[in-house]
Parts: C-alpha cells; sequence; structure tokens
C-alpha cells in the first residue's frame, strides 16, 4: 500500500517540552561606538544551519545543527543534535542597542572553524567558534553526553576589531529593507551584502580571522553594467543609474571557488545577479513576466516578495521566488544557465500559485517547496510541493500540531482541580515554559518561579489557583454547587492564561530545511518541530474532503477499484468521525478504560447519532457506502494497514559495538522524544480510525442490505472483521495511554534491590537495563522504554542487517523516522510475542504503571497471558501483597514452554540440573521468593512443584528441603520434621536432620526434639547429636544431656549411662572448673542410676576412648609437633565398667570437688588426676579424712597420708604463729576425735593428736605406718614423742632399734635395748607389747641381737666419748646378766620337760 508514499502529507511533531526552560549562557557586549537605538523596530525572527557532514554516519557532526531566534538585539543560539546530549549548547548573545536584521544571522563552516556573521542595525560582526569534528573523533562518540560548538564562546572576545565594524554612514544601510546576506570567500575572509540608503548594494569585508588586515567597504552600482552583458531576451532591463526602485529586499548568495554570485531581488520586481569578483551585474530579469499582472502591481514597490536558493551537485543552481500580490501569491521556480562567453540566463521551471494571505518563510531544494503561513484567522499553515513531478499544481498538507482545547469541559461527578490539572499535565500538551509563565502572571508576580520540574509546577499550580480561590471565597458557607461553580471558573481563568502563552510560543517563526537529510523544522521561540510524512491510512483521514476526492483519482493502490473503494471508505469515517460529539466519543474512552468491550460502547454511540442526526448525516454515509464495491474487502485492507502484528518475535538486538559509530544514533532526548511523540500521533489518529470503523461495521450490521455487503457478502465475514477491530482499537488506546504516562523516578536503593531480583532471575541482562540517565525532564513510559531498549534493537535492525545498504548511505530523514517508528510500534504491539515492552518497565521499577498496562491488556488479549501474569505478580511482590503475588505466579505456569519471556526465565545456569521447563520455572520463582523474605509463600510454591515433579526424585528432593528449610525458619518443628522425612535424597534428608538438631538445639525447643519418632533415621540422629556433643564446647552446649534424654525418653538406659559417663570424663579433662566438677558429679550419678535401672548382667557399659579422638567425619588429620602426621591408633584395647567402677569413679569426682572447693587453685590439675594424683594432692590440701578415704575406695596404701602429715606436724613444730594459724584451716576439714583438756591446746598439738588418732585407727601390717613416721620424723631430725615411742615399743621394739641405729641415735638405742632386756627379763613388759617374760613355764622370748651386736659395735669404736664407753660397759653387764638368767631359765625348762 506504499505506492503513493511520494506525494503524502506530512505530520508536525512538537512534543511540548517537560523540563525546564533552558537556562541559557548570558554574553553581553556593546561594540565601541554605537548608539542605542530602540528595539522594537522588527519582529522576531530565526534560522537555522546544517554541518555539511550531518548525514554521514561517520562524521562527528552527524545529525548535528544550530537553530537560532532572533528578538532586538538578543540572539539565542541553541545546537541540537539528533544523537547526543549536547553540554552548554544554548547561549544567549547580546549585542547592545543593536538591533539584529531579521535573517541577519549567517552561519559558514570551514574545515577547523564554524563561523557566525551577524548584521545588526549599526554593526556587522564575525564570531569564530572551533569545529566539532576537531574536538571529537567521531568513531570514539560513544558517550551519550558531549560538548557543544558554543561551550567556549565565552572566551571570545566580541569587542575585538578584527571580528566587528561598524556600518559606514555613506553609502549607509537602507532603512526600508531588512535584506542581507553573508558569506566567506576562499581566502577566509568574511562578506557582508547590505541594501544601501541610496539602493542597490555595498560589501564590507572583514580581512581573515587569523591574518592581520583592514575592511574595505565596496558599492555595486548598476551604471557599470554594459549592454553586451544582457540576456537578448530581455532588453528592456537596462535602466541607468541605480534608482530608489532598485532597492534589495531580498539577497541570497551563492558561493564559488574564487568569486561569488550576489542575487538581489529588487522592490522593481527584478531579479538581479552580480559577481563580486568583478563587481558587475551580469543579470537582470523581469519576473512580472512570469506573473498575470495589473498595471497597479507594476507600479507599486514589491516589498513582499522573497528569495531562495537551492544547489545541487548534478542538477546546477535553482533560484526560488515568491511574488507577493495582494490576496494572492505565487512561486518562480528558474535554474540559472550560462551559455558561452559568460552569459547567464533563467531557465523557468515551474509556476506555482498560492491563495493563502501571510507568507512568514519558504525553502527550497531541488525539487520541492516548502512553504509557511499565517492565514486570515492568523493559523499556522504548512504545506509542500514537489515542483518536478506535480504537474496540477496541488499542494501537499502539512498537519500542523494543533493548539490544545479553548475549554476544558468538567462534568458534574468530576472535581474541576484533578480534571484541570489531568489536562494540563497531559504530556504533549502544554510546555513547562507556557505553565510557568502563566502561574507567574497569575500569582501577579508576587513570587519568582524559574526551573521548576514537571512536578514541583503542579504543586506550584495547585497552590496558585486554590490560594486565588480561598482568598476570593468570602462567604463561610456556600452550597456545593457554587463552591464547583467558583473552582471551575478560577481553574478557567488559569487555562486560559495557560493557552495563551502556549499559542504565544507555538507561533513558528520559520522553516529550517536540511539538504543533507531532507529534514523539516518548524522553529519558534525556544523550540522546535520535526515535519515527518503521514502513513497512508493517516493521511487519508486527516485529508481535507476537497483534497479526498483528489485523491479519488489518484491511484494509492496497484487496483484501482479499490483504490476507490478504500477512499469513499475514509470518507464514511471522516462524516461519522465529524459528527461524535465529545459525550459520544467520551463512552468509548469509559469502556476501553473500564474493560468494556467496544462493540457495545459503538453501538451504543451509533445509536445516539441515529437519535440526535438532524443534518441527515446518515443518509450521506448510506449513500457514500453505495459507491463502495466490495465494503469487507476495503475494511479489511484498512485493517491489515494498520495491524502491526508479527509472525515471529522480532529478533533481538545485536551488539551495538560491533558500529561503535551507532552506538548513540538517535539516542538523545530530542530525538526519543520526537519518535516516541510520533507514535503518539499515530495511536492517537489510528484509535479515532478504529473506533469510527466500529462504529460503521455496527451501521453495516444493523442496515443488513446484501446490495450494500456486496451482493451476499456472508454475515459471519462482517463479524470476523468486528473481532478483528476490536482488539486493534484496544491495541492503539493502550499505546496511546502509554505515550501519555510518565514514569516515575525511583530511588537508588530501589533500583539495587530490584537489580537484584533480576539477577535472581537472571534477565538482569537481557534488556541491558541501565539504571537511568540523567534525564532533565519526567519521560513517558514509551520514552524511557525506547531509550533504554527498543533504540538499540531498531538501530540494529535498521543498520545491520547484512541485507541492508542503509550503512553505506547518507542518512534520510523521513525514510528513517518512517522506518524507526514503523520498526517500534511492533516492540510495543500488544499482541506481539516479543515481551520487552512490560520487561523494560520492571526492569526499571515502574511497577504502578505496569499494574496498569496489565490491566488495560489482559481481558482482550490473549498472547503473553503467563508472561503478564508473572509481571502482575512481580509488581504485587514489590507492593507487599504477598498472596495475590502467588496466585499469579501460580497461573503463570500454565503457559511455560509456549511464551518467549518465560522461555527466557528458565534457561538453566551452567552446570545446573536440567528438569522440565515447570520446574525450572517454579525453581526461579522460588528463589524470588527467599530473596524478597516470604517463607510461607515459598512453602505454598514449593507444595505445589511437588506434585508437578512426581516422577522426578531430585527435584522432589530440592523442593522437600526448600519446604523444611522455611517451616523450620518459621518455627514449625513439626512441619519440617515431616519435611524431612519425606526427602527421598538421603544425603539431603541427612543435612536436614543435622540442621533440624543445631536449630532447635539453639532455640532450646529440646522437648520437641527429643520426642519426634524418628523412624529409620534412630541411628543417624544419635551420630549427629554425638558428632555435635563431641565437636562443641562442653558447657555452652548441652548436646550430652540431650542425648541422654533422647536415650531415656527410648529407655535405653545403658547407652544413657554410657553417654552421662563420656560427659563426665571429658568435664573431668576439660572444664577445669567447680562448676565443671560438679557436673562431673552429677554425670557419674545419672551414669550409675541408669545402670541401677538394668539388670545386673546388663549393667555395664564401655569405657570411652581417652582424649578428643573420636572418629569424626571430616575432621583434619592430626600432626605431632614437629609437623608430621601423628599414625591413628587402629585397634583401642576395649575396657569394660561395671556398677563398682562407675561408683569409684563417683568417689573420686566428689573428692576432685571437695578439693577444688576447699582449695581452688587447685582446679587446673583435679580434674583430670588419678587416684594416686588425687590423693597426694588431698595431703598438700590437708584433707587427710577425705584421702584416707579415697586410698580405702582405690584400695592404695595409706603410706602418702601419714608422711604427709607427719611433714605437716613438723613444719608446725618448727614454724611461728602464721603457721599456727594456717594450720586450723585444715585441721577443722578432718575430724578429731572429741578430748577433753584442761588446758587450751595448740595447732601443733591437735595435729599430733590427729596423727596419734590415725595410727591407732588404721593399723598396718609390720607396723609400716609407725615406721614410716618415725623415718620421716628422723629424718627431719625432729625427736620423737613419747607417746609415738610408747606405741612403737608395743608394736615393733626391734625395729625401733634399728631405726635408732639408721639415724646414729646410739644413746636412745641403748636406752631402748637396757629397756627391752629388763622388760623380756619380766620389768615393765606391758610396755613393749610383751605378754610373758622369761621364765621355764612361758614361751620362749628372744632379742635383736643383730641390732644389739650393730650397737655395740658402734658403743666400742667411738672411744673417744666418755659417756659411749660408759654405755657400752653397762650395756656390756646387762647382756651378761641377761645371758645368764637365759641360761637359768633354759635349764629349768629342760629340767621341767624332762
Amino acid at each position: 500500500m506504499a505506492a503513493g508514499l511520494a506525494e503524502r502529507s506530512c505530520l508536525e511533531l512538537g512534543p511540548a517540552a517537560r523540563a525546564p526552560p533552558r537556562r541559557l549562557r548570558e554574553v553581553a557586549f556593546s561594540p565601541p561606538g554605537t548608539s542605542p537605538l530602540p528595539l522594537g523596530r522588527y519582529g522576531d525572527s530565526a534560522g537555522g544551519f546544517c554541518y555539511r557532514e550531518c548525514a554521514q554516519l561517520g562524521a562527528a557532526t552527524r545529525n548535528r545543527f544550530v537553530r537560532w531566534t532572533t528578538s532586538g538585539d538578543t540572539l539565542e543560539l541553541v545546537e541540537e543534535s539528533l544523537d547526543n546530549e549536547l553540554l552548554n549548547n544554548a547561549v544567549r548573545l547580546r549585542i547592545q542597542g543593536c538591533p539584529l536584521l531579521p535573517g541577519g544571522v549567517h552561519i559558514c563552516e570551514v574545515q577547523s572553524h564554524l563561523v557566525v556573521l551577524l548584521v545588526t542595525v549599526q554593526s556587522v560582526h564575525r564570531v569564530v567558534l572551533p569545529h566539532p569534528a576537531c574536538s571529537y573523533r567521531s568513531e570514539l562518540i560513544m558517550e551519550s553526553q558531549i560538548q557543544s560548538v558554543f561551550t567556549d564562546i565565552g572566551k571570545i572576545n566580541f569587542r575585538d576589531p578584527a571580528n566587528y565594524y561598524l556600518i559606514p554612514s555613506v553609502p549607509g544601510l537602507a532603512s526600508n529593507s531588512v535584506a542581507s546576506a553573508a558569506w566567506l570567500s576562499s581566502e577566509g575572509e568574511a562578506l557582508f551584502a547590505l541594501p544601501s540608503a541610496a539602493g542597490g548594494i555595498f560589501v564590507i569585508k572583514l580581512p581573515p580571522h587569523d591574518v592581520p588586515g583592514t575592511v574595505s567597504v565596496v558599492e555595486l552600482k548598476q551604471s557599470s553594467v554594459v549592454q553586451r552583458f544582457l540576456t537578448g531576451w530581455m532588453p528592456t532591463a537596462i535602466r541607468g543609474d541605480g534608482g530608489p526602485s532598485d532597492l534589495p529586499i531580498s539577497l541570497s548568495v551563492h558561493c564559488l571557488d574564487h568569486d561569488a554570485f550576489l542575487f538581489a531581488l529588487c522592490q522593481d520586481h527584478k531579479l538581479r545577479m552580480w559577481s563580486y569578483k568583478d563587481q558587475m551585474c551580469l543579470m537582470v530579469a523581469d519576473l512580472l513576466e512570469f506573473m498575470p499582472v495589473s498595471r497597479d502591481l507594476r507600479l507599486a514597490a514589491g516589498t513582499g516578495h522573497r528569495l531562495r536558493l537551492a544547489f545541487s551537485q548534478s542538477l546546477g543552481l535553482y533560484l526560488g521566488v515568491y511574488m507577493h500580490a495582494p490576496k494572492r501569491g505565487q512561486f518562480c521556480v528558474f535554474q540559472l544557465v550560462s551559455t558561452e562567453s559568460n552569459r547567464y540566463s533563467l531557465d523557468h521551471i515551474s509556476s506555482l500559485f498560492s491563495s493563502q494571505e501571510t507568507l512568514v518563510d519558504f525553502a527550497l531544494t531541488s525539487a520541492e517547496i516548502w512553504a509557511l503561513w499565517h492565514n486570515e484567522e492568523n493559523q499556522t499553515v504548512v504545506k509542500y510541493i514537489n515542483f518536478e513531478q506535480n504537474v496540477a499544481g496541488q499542494w501537499n498538507q502539512v498537519f500542523v500540531q494543533p493548539l490544545p482545547e479553548e475549554e476544558v469541559t468538567v462534568r458534574h461527578d468530576q472535581d474541576p482541580r484533578e480534571t484541570y490539572l489531568e489536562y494540563l499535565f497531559m504530556p504533549g500538551r502544554f510546555t513547562n515554559a507556557a505553565i510557568q509563565k502563566a502561574l507567574q502572571i497569575f500569582s501577579q508576580g508576587t513570587e519568582r518561579h524559574m526551573d521548576l520540574t514537571w512536578d514541583e509546577l503542579k504543586k506550584e499550580v495547585t497552590l496558585a489557583v486554590e490560594n486565588e480561590f480561598q482568598s476570593s471565597v468570602t462567604e463561610y458557607e456556600c452550597s456545593p454547587e457554587e463552591f464547583w461553580q467558583l473552582q471551575v471558573e478560577f481553574w478557567s481563568k488559569f487555562y486560559a492564561c495557560c493557552l495563551q502563552y502556549q499559542e504565544a510560543l507555538s507561533r513558528p517563526l520559520a522553516l529550517h530545511l536540511n539538504p543533507y537529510t531532507s529534514m523539516v523544522c518548524l522553529l519558534k521561540k525556544g523550540s522546535l518541530s520535526f515535519l515527518v510524512p503521514c502513513s497512508l491510512v493517516d493521511h487519508l483521514y486527516l485529508l481535507s474532503n476537497e483534497h479526498l476526492l483528489m485523491e479519488d483519482d489518484a491511484a494509492i493502490l496497484d487496483d484501482l477499484e479499490m483504490s476507490r473503494d478504500v477512499v469513499c471508505l475514509v470518507q464514511c469515517l471522516r462524516l461519522i468521525g465529524e459528527s461524535i460529539s465529545m459525550e459520544m466519543a467520551f463512552i468509548m474512552e469509559m469502556a476501553c478504560s473500564r474493560l468494556q468491550p467496544p462493540e457495545k460502547a459503538a453501538e451504543q454511540i451509533l445509536e445516539d447519532l441515529i437519535a440526535n442526526d438532524t443534518e441527515n448525516v446518515m443518509e450521506d454515509i448510506h449513500s457514500k457506502l453505495q459507491e463502495i464495491r466490495n465494503p469487507i474487502h476495503a475494511i479489511g485492507v484498512l485493517i491489515r494497514e494498520m495491524d502491526y502484528e508479527t509472525d515471529a518475535d522480532m529478533e533481538r538486538a545485536h551488539p551495538l559495538n560491533m558500529r561503535m559509530n551507532l552506538t548513540q544514533l538517535y539516542g538523545s532526548g530530542t530525538a526519543v522524544s520526537v519518535v516516541c511523540w510520533g507514535v503518539c500521533k499515530i495511536a492517537t489518529i489510528r484509535f479515532l480510525i478504529c473506533r469510527d470503523l466500529l462504529i460503521l461495521q455496527q451501521l453495516l450490521l444493523r442496515l443488513g442490505d446484501p446490495m450494500v455487503l456486496g451482493g451476499g457478502q456472508l454475515f459471519q465475514s462482517q463479524q470476523d472483521l468486528l473481532h478483528r477491530t476490536s482488539p486493534l482499537l484496544l491495541s492503539y488506546y493502550l499505546i496511546r495511554w502509554a505515550s501519555q504516562c510518565l514514569a516515575s523516578d525511583v530511588p537508588v536503593d530501589t533500583l539495587e534491590s530490584n537489580l537484584q531480583h533480576l539477577s535472581v532471575l537472571e534477565l538482569a541482562d537481557t534488556t541491558a537495563l541501565t539504571t537511568h540517565k540523567l534525564v532533565s525532564s519526567p519521560q513517558t513510559i514509551v520514552e524511557l522504554f525506547f531509550r533504554e531498549v527498543a533504540r538499540k534493537h531498531i538501530v540494529s535492525r535498521l543498520f545491520l542487517q547484512p541485507n541492508t545498504s542503509l550503512a553505506e548511505t547518507s542518512l534520510n530523514w523521513p525514510h528513517l523516522i518512517t522506518a524507526i517508528v514503523a520498526d517500534f510500534l511492533p516492540l510495543l504491539w500488544p499482541s506481539n510475542p516479543g515481551f520487552l515492552f512490560p520487561e523494560c518497565l520492571m526492569g526499571s521499577c515502574q511497577y504502578t504503571q505496569l499494574q496498569e498496562y496489565i490491566r488495560l491488556l489482559q481481558p482482550w488479549c490473549h498472547v503473553n497471558m503467563g508472561s503478564c501474569c508473572f509481571m502482575m505478580g512481580r509488581c504485587y511482590l514489590v507492593m507487599g501483597e504477598g498472596h495475590k503475588a502467588l496466585d499469579c505466579f501460580c497461573q503463570a505456569a500454565s503457559e511455560v514452554g509456549r511464551e518467549e519471556f518465560l522461555d527466557r526465565l528458565i534457561q538453566p545456569e551452567e552446570g545446573e540440573m536440567v528438569s522440565t521447563p515447570r520446574l525450572q520455572y517454579y525453581n526461579k520463582v522460588l528463589r524470588l521468593l527467599d530473596m524478597v523474605g516470604l517463607p510461607e509463600l515459598v512453602i505454598q510454591l514449593a507444595s505445589l512443584a511437588i506434585m508437578e515433579s512426581a516422577d522426578d526424585w531430585r527435584s522432589q528432593a530440592t523442593l522437600r528441603t526448600c519446604i523444611f528449610k522455611h517451616h523450620l525458619d518459621l518455627g514449625h518443628n513439626s512441619e519440617a520434621y515431616v519435611a524431612l522425612t519425606q526427602n527421598p535424597d538421603p544425603s539431603r534428608q541427612l543435612d536436614c536432620l543435622r540442621q533440624l538438631v543445631v536449630v532447635l538445639c539453639e532455640r532450646s525447643q529440646l522437648q520437641e526434639l527429643v520426642e519426634f519418632p524418628y523412624v529409620n533415621l534412630h541411628n543417624e540422629v544419635v551420630g549427629i547429636i554425638e558428632s555435635h556433643a563431641r565437636a562443641v564446647d562442653l558447657m555452652t552446649h548441652n548436646y550430652y544431656e540431650l542425648l541422654y534424654a533422647f536415650h531415656i525418653y527410648r529407655h535405653n538406659y545403658r547407652k544413657a549411662g554410657s553417654v552421662m559417663f563420656e560427659y563426665g570424663m571429658r568435664l573431668g579433662r576439660e572444664v577445669r572448673t567447680v562448676r565443671g566438677l560438679q557436673k562431673q558429679g552429677n554425670c557419674f550419678l545419672a551414669a550409675i542410676n541408669c545402670l541401677r535401672l538394668i539388670r545386673p548382667e546388663y549393667a555395664w557399659i564401655v569405657q570411652p576412648a581417652s582424649g578428643a579422638v573420636y572418629e569424626r567425619p571430616g575432621a583434619s588429620p592430626k600432626r605431632s609437633h614437629d609437623g608430621e602426621y601423628t599414625a591413628v591408633p587402629t585397634t583401642r584395647q576395649i575396657e569394660i565398667l561395671e556398677l563398682e567402677d562407675l561408683e569409684k569413679e563417683c568417689v573420686l569426682a566428689r573428692i576432685r570437688l571437695a578439693l577444688v572447693q576447699h582449695d581452688l587453685s587447685t582446679a587446673a590439675v583435679a580434674g583430670s588426676s588419678t587416684p594416686k594424683e588425687m590423693v597426694a594432692l588431698l595431703v598438700r590440701a590437708g584433707l587427710f579424712d577425705t584421702a584416707i578415704t579415697l586410698c580405702q575406695t582405690f584400695k592404695l596404701p595409706l603410706t602418702p597420708v601419714f608422711e604427709g602429715l607427719t611433714f605437716k606436724c613438723i613444719k608446725l613444730q618448727l614454724g611461728g604463729e602464721a603457721a599456727q594459724a594456717e594450720a586450723w584451716d585444715w585441721l577443722a576439714a578432718n575430724q578429731l576425735s572429741a578430748l577433753v583438756t584442761t588446758k587450751e591446746s595448740s595447732a601443733t598439738d591437735e595435729a599430733w593428736r590427729l596423727l596419734s588418732s590415725y595410727l591407732e585407727r588404721y593399723p598396718s601390717q609390720n607396723s609400716l605406718y609407725h615406721r614410716c613416721v618415725i623415718n620421716k620424723l628422723l629424718a627431719h631430725g625432729i625427736p620423737l614423742p613419747n607417746w609415738l615411742i610408747n606405741s612403737y615399743k608395743k608394736v615393733d621394739a626391734a625395729e625401733l632399734l634399728r631405726l635408732y641405729l639408721n639415724y646414729d641415735l646410739l644413746e636412745e638405742a641403748a636406752d631402748l635395748v637396757l629397756e627391752y632386756i629388763d622388760a623380756v627379763l619380766g620389768k615393765g613388759h606391758q610396755y613393749f607389747g610383751i605378754e610373758h617374760p622369761l621364765s621355764a613355764t612361758a614361751p620362749m622370748v628372744w632379742l635383736p641381737y643383730t641390732a644389739i651386736d650393730q650397737l655395740l659395735q658402734a658403743l666400742q669404736e667411738s672411744t673417744t666419748n666418755h659417756y659411749n664407753v660408759m654405755l657400752y660397759q653397762k650395756l656390756h653387764d646387762k647382756l651378761e646378766d641377761y645371758h645368764q638368767k637365759v641360761s637359768l631359765a633354759s635349764q629349768d625348762r629342760l629340767y621341767w620337760q624332762n
């Protein structure tokens, strides 16, 4: 259907800027020698400049251009780019007191500079700027922001005499002409051509900016014309000396290599061509020859004429002339023809007539004229015509942006404030600047509103109107109706203010045509808009009726009959559209918004149309329908033309870095807003077309006329078309809504958490999302999508496909903008399988907008239903509505495997186990819910997923583990246990079991832990608790007690006893504190209790391994002190412990505790001491009773006790008062036998008494203890106490004698022998324990002769000591006496026996 694209109307795309008005850098100066002039003499003007290489893909100046507006003495220059955001790109230049001539700004480009030439009423100026190509190499422009050509304009010295010149008073500037031309010569000189006061032209020449020189002024006079230069066909041209009639009213220049042709359109309706180099007039042409003229016109001075040039390398130079006449105007196009001998003539190409009143501006190319008028109602009219092809002189319309409605309709059920705010701040209607100016006026300048953002502006407007309203309401009470009426009044007053400024700011000042890219712009005060080709459907629908009738003849389709049918069909739609009132239109809007079927709304509108048809529109439509030969086919063609549904998903973007210079193509805010506004305009127009088409189809159904329906067309096909139109209408409604829906600002932390969620879903890279780039105004969600995602896809499709040749060609704006919009619409099209738009909204955290998008989409769009459900789930999740989110995720599961987005969602990671698609989907959602922290929902979803995974035990295991984990986290211990028991994977089951034990222990929920049944898991539980018990600190964790309780609960008493015994053993070894020993005692008691509950033959346990050498799985190997691995003992001797052994250990533990309680310093060693070591510790501490108990329990000799006590007695005897005081502590710890004494006894006496009592109480074989006590005393040189001698004499006098001899106590030994002999003979025998002294009838007696001999020998040898000699003699005599008596007794006995 693109057959007739060449001659197509255009749309103006000028999205109203939502950003605060651009802050321009101010540069002001006054040229020396000028005097201030009034500024209101000339109106505002505008213009533009394009870089030569702006259409080259690889150029630094690609898609860049400069535009300007002048007002009085102020020039505003703005550099625009469609690719990058330009920094410092706007400047306001004020040449104080020197108004600029309209059109007096000329920009020239040389290799390394951009030169701005300015013409004011008093002066000419040159501004030299560095060329952008010198600042940036094009292939390196990858950033989204780059510096503008105006960045360094502030450094320029505008008062430098080399760069400005005052216009001389002679010849002087003509007061009644604003024509000017300026150019650079090939040598770099700046030339300014101006109309002189005397008529004719003078040229000011400034030397090159980098070469010193003087300024020259040349006047071009016509008297220098030589007759032979004139063209032969125009003999009346020569007029002699130039009078005022040859004053130029429009000047243009065409530069050659070393010359410049200056074209002057003069007041006398003649066109003169000058050569600057030769200063000659080369040609004069009377233009009245080419138009129907009256005598009045010939005599009147031509003041409204305009001249434009267009040069093409192939076609040469074209001249476009607008000849102004009252009530009409005419364009003439000529081609400059040169003949031999340097003669020039004009070849007339075309004459085009126009009935418009006021021409504002026109632009010429080698094929087209674009013109801008203001009509009688002061409205803007733009048209263009291809003068090469259009023989009929038929201008093509440009549908300019209409101003907002003059009045806003507020229904009684609406709040005026909300309605007006919604209307004012609807994207695309009002600019920020217009609303700010209106606000300034409305609040009567009380506050200065500057640089307000869109949201701030909305608040300020609300406050201003409400304040005005409040201050004017004087009544305390008024009815709701009055209140409503007053609100409407104030809001409409503010709205009128906005409308006024919007109108002023959107008035075009000039056309800007880029000859390299064929881009046409309308330049306005502070903004610009772009003209883009209309698609055929929109073109037909928007065309006025007289144009449509002409289209009737044009073959817009290959099939002429079909073309006529489509045109008639569109005429019917136009008739319907024009008849629909605002109320009727509102019915359809509300139906779409409230998700009601549009067919029903169309039916209702049709009924209203029929009911209110005062102008017989229905008859006109009926008669038009009769002209359509095949309405069904025509409607089908129209629907096909508007449908952007694609069969396969559009290919995903290629990485743009393969062509670096494409990364920023059409990436600037300007390009984004134009493309997206284009989409919005198309969606708005198409929505109306579809609406009218639905109404027409309802009419056709109602008529049911077989003649109208094309001879027996089936009712069914009509119904089918109805059901095809309805989704089309809703699709355009949705795209229009999205184009007008603003994106929300997102805090950084929200973006970061969103990125974490996307990384869980592994979607973070799919749409190449970045955090929001700096965007100065609130962007719509469609702009956000185009900027972040769609642009790269579209550019990739256009430039990187193997079959595209665009990459080699230059950029053509009409073709490219059409292609971009045509590629963008399918990406937004709801019923296409690609899901990039909602995905982008999700990635950019636009949850509210995404929810509304899906709400509008879901009832009628059956593509990507699962993906929509998933997105809705994500939104609910962010909004904190978890259960709704879960429902959505579950609904989406049914579409897994059928939709492209969900398929990407479930792509498995590397090394990830591949299961069924649906399980992979559940797995992703579970991870998302887990990250958000919703364990209840994880459990619900995992339980659902388990039903899906009946045959897949691995997935079952994963899901059951997941359920277990979250139940456990929530404290649902029983449910966690059930999930654990159902886990089919033994290793995971064991992991879960381990976790259950640890967590319940940490939470101290031990009763539950013990009471779980652990079917088939008993040994595992025991193993886990045992390994934990052996691996962790004994005093902070009570795993042994838990294990004890576990076994007791199951009546396994021997195991319980074994556990407690091991616990006690380890406490002794590892916990060297009173508390540890107390626990140890309790452990042994518990172990004894356990064994006493068992039958005696089973009352035994195995001795636990000493040290912490338990074979724990995963324990690291142990090394010796020199770093070598120690050999692990392979077999251990198994030792059986019975009840008796446990009781002994219990006694030992009790004694350890007693010792440590008595003396805390022993705690470090007591715990792991053996019984023998404990005795030594007890003796040292003075706990002799306890030591004796311990010795008796473990059948140890009491020798250490007696030795220790003896030593303490010695110390006391030799010590002072301090030793006495200390002694009472340990003496008190031993049970002394009660003794009533008359005198106060000392600690020493008590100690000796204790020793005495022990010797009495604990007799020993061969009087071992006496001997050891005496030995100790004698070894320390302590004289033996009498009680000890007496008691030992009774027991073993001979041993006492030997001890005396050992320690060389000869005197005591001699005395003892003497006494002993007397006792044997019967004197004091009871003191030596001799029952029967020497007698013939008594049993035999004996003496220790060996010892006595040793004594005698010793005494005999020490002859030096007189006393020893005496003793020897005495002892010798005594023995003699004894031997006599023994001899007698022996004889008597023998006698008696015989």
